[in-house]
């Protein structure tokens, strides 16, 4: 069989006929690697992607508009990144670091899409009578046996009755992975993982650049004409991207990553590409001993011990997507023996905490210059806009002063002058801590400068 020699950008995908030192399209360095592939007249219409639903162009007049309702994956916050739901025939890319939680998240979204009688799919068995029965999923794993991913849904599952319309099949035989999908004519596939797939007719090992790219351009062909939705989940590597070519990122419809703390046992699943919805939506999971289970009740869990009479605590309120999210911050500060005292911080970038602690020492006179600070958002949230510096700055504040603010909630940025400024979706933040009971809110609106809150904490 004839091939020939590429160099692929390890971080674009791009293609050269000769090695490079930089890429041309993404401007990596050292990022070619030498692949053997073969001719495209010996695998055309087998590499590429096929979707093809007519013989020649049609006028976008003339084609057919189809609404079709999205699939719900049993999970609210996992419909929410989606932005409502499973759209037919899309293509989502799962990533996360190991250990994560990604097979045990998509097998308990297998488990709820299979188990939902109630909005079963109607089939005809030969000759008898049309009957409901539940979506049938296919979880394809190349990673596990069989036996152990029914040990994984036993954890899962407990007491419940295990699902008759979910399949599974491990094999790391993309050809015998299509096969599987047209016998068993699922409603969803799950494929565990992208990396582990591979085919003898492309050469190189599983995972490797030519395998990755034609098992997921196999996957999305089948995707696409046959209106099923695919999960694949994907491998990142130690700088926290997927593993495999960007051009993996761009072949699929969404690109979601599962991220988390492992102290807290809290997940937070980002969407970093969606065709169907907004990238800015979270969901909030948790890492318990059934598996994970989705936090709807935000306010409680970041924020438990918010409304006790505490020094160093302090309020804000965070918009994860369109949601606004009420999350504690505390702060202790304590005399240091140290030449240079330690500024640690967990959820907030540190060098955020340099900054609003250089500006409290210069317009409140406050003497921090000798005192270690350590600041944590609790429940393991990760806050990256400065819609918290208010809050930062007043539970700093409230555990050197020893004074504490119960109920206390502070939405607003702060400038290196000391100013106060305004921040985005202000009224919607406003009116969440006004709906959970809150009264003490502190923003711009009553406050214009930093120093302007001193004789609250006197």
């Amino acid at each position: 069989m004839a091939s020939k020699t590429r160099f692929v950008c390890s971080s674009c995908g791009y293609e050269s006929g000769k090695w490079l030192g930089r890429c041309p399209d993404c401007s990596a360095w050292n990022t070619f690697a030498e692949v053997v592939v073969q001719e495209v007249s010996k695998t055309r219409g087998k590499s590429l992607i096929d979707i093809t639903s007519s013989a020649s162009p049609v006028q976008i007049s003339k084609v057919k508009s189809v609404r079709q309702s999205r699939i719900s994956t049993g999970f609210s916050e996992f419909d929410r990144v989606l932005g409502g739901g499973v759209v037919a025939g899309s293509v989502v890319l799962l990533s996360g670091d190991p250990g994560i939680g990604k097979s045990t998240l998509l097998l308990e979204i297998a488990i709820n899409v299979a188990d939902r009688t109630s909005h079963g799919v109607v089939r005809k068995d030969d000759n008898r009578k049309a009957k409901t029965e539940g979506p049938k999923v296919l979880y394809i794993t190349g990673e596990e046996s069989e036996s152990q991913v029914k040990l994984r849904a036993e954890r899962i599952l407990g007491s419940k009755r295990d699902p008759e319309s979910l399949f599974v099949f491990s094999t790391g035989d993309i050809e015998a992975a299509i096969a599987a999908c047209e016998k068993v004519n699922a409603d969803l596939i799950i494929v565990d993982s992208i990396q582990t797939m591979a085919t003898e007719s492309f050469p190189g090992f599983p995972g490797s650049l030519p395998q990755i790219r034609h098992s997921t351009s196999r996957l999305v062909s089948y995707a696409k004409k046959n209106s099923v939705p695919v999960f694949l989940i994907g491998h990142v590597t130690k700088e926290g991207i997927v593993a495999g070519p960007m051009l993996l990122s761009h072949m699929v419809d969404t690109v979601l990553y599962l991220e988390g703390e492992s102290l807290t046992g809290t997940k937070i699943l980002r969407s970093f590409k969606n065709r169907f919805g907004d990238t800015s939506e979270v969901g909030i999971f948790t890492m318990e001993e059934v598996g994970l289970v989705q936090i709807s009740d935000t306010a409680n869990f970041f924020m438990e011990n918010a409304k006790n009479s505490v020094p160093g605590s302090c309020l804000t309120v965070v918009m994860e997507g369109s949601r606004p999210i009420i999350v504690e911050i505390q702060a202790l500060v304590v005399p240091s023996n140290l030449s240079f005292p330690r500024r640690v911080s967990n959820g907030i970038s540190e060098k955020r905490l340099e900054l609003l602690l250089a500006v409290i020492q210069k317009h409140l006179k406050t003497p921090l210059d000798r005192m270690d600070v350590f600041v944590n958002v609790v429940g393991g949230l990760k806050i990256t806009e400065t819609a918290a510096d208010f809050a930062v700055c007043m539970a700093i504040l409230s555990s050197f002063k020893n004074k504490a603010l119960p109920g206390a909630v502070a939405i607003a940025e702060v400038g290196l002058l000391g100013e106060l400024k305004k921040v985005l979706n202000e009224s919607s933040r406003i009116k969440e801590a006004k709906k959970l009971g809150f009264k003490r809110i502190y923003s711009v609106s009553n406050f214009r400068y930093l120093s302007d809150i001193i004789r609250n904490l006197n």
